[in-house]
């Protein structure tokens, strides 16, 4: 003889489900977020308050770190630097990894595939002597040049891995009746495939530029001081005998406002991308 669980006891179950989903959602919130909480205020801080334990979040807030930094004009440039670089690379590899994505998903390339995850996992660092060797007799070492390609080895195999789930979940009947209507591959490729894929490629997209706009080997190692990007300005706030706190978290809370903003502009391209991409396996 069955059980069955009375209306008010499922609805306390429910109830129940709701509060640990939201406390689980908050301790979660708040271990990602007090970071940046504690870099922002510490922005507005003196070294001394930086690295006092007992100065929380109630102190008076000060702009020299601010001040000090754009004064400076290295992160100024470092960000100019890196927003170059980074559109660049991103946009290139777009171009070339969103159709080799199409081709590789909707022709069932398998060893093609294997081939990309496996330039995926490789380190980058294994490939920083040949590559500094072959760039330094080239004379590309120093320019936006050999940023831009160093930083689309990893994009293009990031972006197409992310966007061969996408094609290979959308309906190949589509390009069927387009082909039947007289286009082309290519021309179904970019008149249904493409569009159809929109959310996708900005999501691929968006982690690309994330990860090009954080790099730090390939630009401490392949850049000038003209062409250096962010990541290696940020490090020069660090030396062997001092660090200083307020100016390192002043110019870290600035090179955070770019990808921000291309994360908020981006948030509905985003969540559809990301949801797309876990409904399609």
């Amino acid at each position: 003889m069955s059980a069955t669980l009375s209306p008010a006891r499922t609805r306390r179950g429910r109830r129940h489900g709701s509060w640990l989903r939201g406390i689980a959602i908050t301790v979660v919130t708040l271990v990602f977020a007090l970071p940046v909480v504690w870099m922002f205020a510490a922005a507005f801080k003196t070294n001394v308050q930086v690295t006092d334990p007992s100065v929380g979040l109630w102190f008076t807030p000060t702009l020299d770190n601010f001040r000090a930094v754009v004064e400076a004009g290295q992160i100024v440039r470092s960000m100019g630097s890196s927003l170059l670089v980074e559109v660049v690379s991103t946009v290139l590899s777009a171009v070339i990894a969103v159709p080799a994505a199409w081709a590789v998903g909707r022709f069932s390339m398998q060893r093609t595939g294997s081939v990309i995850l496996v330039a995926r996992i490789v380190p980058a660092i294994s490939l920083l002597v040949p590559w500094y060797y072959l760039f330094a007799r080239m004379g590309l070492v120093g320019s936006y040049t050999v940023l831009v390609l160093s930083h689309m080895f990893v994009s293009v195999p990031l972006i197409i891995w992310i966007m061969i789930s996408f094609f290979a979940g959308l309906p190949v009947e589509l390009e069927e009746a387009a082909r039947t209507d007289g286009l082309s591959a290519f021309g179904a490729f970019w008149r249904i495939s493409l569009p159809l894929a929109a959310p996708g490629t900005a999501t691929a997209s968006l982690l690309a530029f994330v990860f090009s706009w954080n790099n730090f080997m390939f630009a401490l190692v392949f850049s000038d001081d003209r062409t250096r990007t962010v990541p290696v300005t940020l490090f020069n706030f660090i030396s062997y005998a001092s660090t200083d706190w307020g100016g390192l978290m002043a110019a870290a809370a600035l090179i955070t406002v770019p990808v921000v903003l291309a994360a908020v502009l981006g948030q509905k391209y985003l969540v559809a991308g990301l949801t797309s991409g876990a409904s399609k396996g």
